[in-house]
């Protein structure tokens, strides 16, 4: 990969590895590089030379959507060895993240709460997991965010950590953080005036997005929520290692605790993919409920299908099928104008392409398929109210 192999941030709560763990993890991140550098570009070959004349002679057109891509690669042998080999690559990165944290999970619960000292945590055990994170294993991840396995669990949170490094090949920084620190650093140059008071993080996860904010924007309340408790329980743990001053608490994005008009700043980072298409338009609305007037709404993701051939649509699209992501196709053709419209909004949206805070990541502006983080730049699409 172009610039220097950057490391992980060793931070104290991060789970400990041996030799042979480390060893592992480390594979599986040059297995994915392998993957993205020298199988990756093989495809749009196979396409142009292989797969598209065939469909062409067959049905006397042009493969014009998702499915017809799909009827024309998925045949082919570059494609199956690629998506064969990409999916393993994923497992792998689970298990190898697993095993360290298994190994030592009660001390990882314990050594959590120990460096619970800055910030607040709220968690509620009564708060039903939304159905569309309980049927499914989000990209893979065994067990999902809200699985716990101990009492005061963090398991779940701290393998997450390490394998989004590896999933993103280290391309989002050494703190996974690349996602937040972009949004800020385009909100500071373009809104040098906003001095957001409270800002909330929807869909923490562990927080690697949500401290750029409180770094960003120190003299600003942040909050952050999240509906799996080891996720949250870890991201405290987290951010007080890290020192940063956030207060997490276990809340479904759809509809908050939090009153009416009390912040400045919603965000979210990869939230929308992850939630069905219903929850989708209830988080936009929460948002504009949450919403001071003036204030903004954010939310960080991948592209949207629009204006993209259907080759890399068909590529863009390999998670939705293949990485356990059920929501990912019809949260990238979203309508996102009537979105906001109908939530409330009555200004123009922003749906733009922020530029990477993390200058190695940015040797194209085309995310591929497998290459999370790679793209060089991050789409935001917002509303002020």
């Amino acid at each position: 990969m172009s610039g220097p192999y950057v490391e992980q941030n060793a931070h104290i709560v991060l789970p400990k590895t041996d030799h042979d763990e480390l060893s592992r993890q480390h594979f599986v991140r040059s297995f994915k590089e392998h993957i993205v550098e020298s199988l990756h570009p093989g495809l749009r070959l196979a396409y142009e030379k292989r797969a598209r004349p065939k469909y062409l002679a067959k049905h006397q057109h042009e493969p014009n959507t998702i499915q017809e891509v799909a009827d024309a690669m998925k045949p082919d042998q570059h494609y199956q060895a690629w998506s064969s080999l990409l999916r393993t690559s994923q497992e792998m990165m689970w298990s190898s993240t697993q095993i360290p944290v298994e190994r030592a999970i009660n001390d990882l619960a314990a050594s959590s709460t120990d460096q619970m000292t800055l910030g607040s945590l709220n968690l509620n055990p009564e708060l039903k997991i939304p159905d569309y994170h309980t049927a499914v294993d989000i990209h893979c991840q065994p067990g999902g965010y809200h699985t716990e396995y101990i009492e005061g669990d963090v398991a779940q949170g701290a393998i997450y950590d390490r394998a989004v490094y590896l999933y993103a090949m280290g391309q989002m920084g050494s703190n996974n953080a690349d996602m937040g620190d972009s949004t800020v650093a385009w909100l500071k140059q373009t809104h040098p005036e906003f001095s957001p008071t409270r800002i909330l993080d929807m869909g923490c996860a562990v927080g690697h997005s949500t401290l750029p904010y409180a770094d960003g924007y120190p003299e600003a309340e942040v909050h952050a929520i999240d509906v799996a408790a080891p996720m949250l329980r870890y991201a405290h743990a987290r951010a007080s290692a890290m020192g940063s001053t956030v207060h997490f608490s276990q809340q479904n994005a759809e509809h908050t605790e939090f009153e009416e008009g009390s912040f400045d700043l919603v965000v979210s980072h990869i939230l929308l993919h992850e939630t069905s298409s219903a929850a989708i338009k209830n988080v936009i609305k929460e948002c504009f409920r949450l919403l001071r007037p003036g204030g903004w709404m954010l939310h960080v993701e991948t592209p949207p299908y629009e204006g993209m051939e259907p080759f890399d649509k068909f590529l863009f699209d390999w998670d939705s099928e293949n990485n356990n992501e059920p929501f990912w196709r019809k949260s990238h053709q979203l309508d996102l104008e009537g979105l906001a419209r109908d939530s409330g909004f009555s200004r123009e949206t922003l749906q733009i392409m922020v530029p990477s805070a993390f200058q190695e990541t940015q040797r194209t502006n085309t995310f591929q398929g497998g290459d999370f983080g790679g793209g060089g730049v991050w789409f935001v699409y917002g509303c002020q109210k």
